[in-house]
């Protein structure tokens, strides 16, 4: 009997054990990954708004620097006030705007309270309803705490350690990594489409209807030019599309008429 042959003693495993092994083994790997998202979600539960403001006054005027008072910003942030003035009390933070007059199609919420807004983006809105869905749509990430979640699991950990521990120098290196972590950070479709829901609230307490809501996604379904950076790690326009508009009957929201877009966001000169 050569090598290659199973004795009695020890036959060939049979199918039926592969696929118990198989199993077991993907079982573990969902184990783990399990585990370590909710330590994740742990970990950000456990950074305080002190400590994020830490990482904010690293990380913001990094875009501060990008960023340009102008008649444009002045709106942005007039616009955002009056979505602020809905959010529940728990969650007002003086948030603000930061506009960044380049061509990217983007917006992003900073630790820090501020929330960036690219000229390219501007250019796509066509009403205030519009363009306040998106603001909304951010303020609803800094409400699940996703802009923390987007910095990534070892580097919550770093910042979580260096914070409590009072390791001033780890956090400041962990939160200088932060700043290029935040540029590619990417949520999940179910982070995005939650934030989708928060955003629809605060239009529909805003305004008292919804017109706009699904503007910039059902145009976008249809192809917009340039850097689309805001659709890139997104839902499929179309599918966010149908879940607000599945949201809006389920609710029963009105739809009216479209507020124009303020003159100052308008005819943008971009970089």
């Amino acid at each position: 009997m050569t090598n290659n042959t199973f004795s009695n003693r020890n036959p060939p495993p049979s199918n039926r054990q592969l696929l118990i092994l198989l199993g077991l083994c993907l079982g573990f790997i969902v184990g783990v990954a399990w585990l370590l998202n909710w330590a994740l979600n742990g970990i950000i539960e456990l950074i305080p708004p002190s400590l994020e403001q830490k990482l904010g006054a690293i990380v913001v005027p990094v875009y501060e620097k990008q960023s340009q008072p102008s008649p444009t910003q002045t709106t942005l942030n007039q616009l955002l006030d009056r979505l602020e003035k809905k959010l529940p009390s728990s969650q007002g933070q003086d948030y603000r705007v930061l506009y960044l007059p380049t061509s990217t199609v983007n917006a992003m919420a900073l630790p820090g309270n501020a929330i960036v807004i690219y000229g390219g983006l501007l250019k796509e809105m066509e009403s205030e309803n519009e363009l306040m869905m998106i603001l909304g749509h951010e303020l609803g990430h800094f409400a699940h705490r996703d802009h923390l979640r987007g910095l990534g699991r070892a580097l919550l950990v770093r910042i979580a350690l260096a914070y409590f521990i009072g390791d001033a120098g780890g956090l400041q290196s962990a939160a200088a990594s932060s700043i290029a972590a935040i540029g590619e950070s990417k949520f999940s479709q179910s982070q995005e489409l939650e934030a989708d829901e928060f955003g629809l609230t605060l239009l529909y307490n805003t305004y008292g209807h919804v017109a706009g809501a699904t503007d910039f996604f059902a145009q976008s379904s249809k192809g917009i030019a340039g850097n689309i950076d805001f659709l890139s790690t997104h839902p499929a326009s179309r599918k966010r599309v149908v879940e607000l508009e599945n949201l809006i009957k389920k609710r029963g929201y009105e739809v009216k008429k479209l507020s124009p877009l303020p003159e100052t966001l308008k005819g943008l000169e971009l970089k």
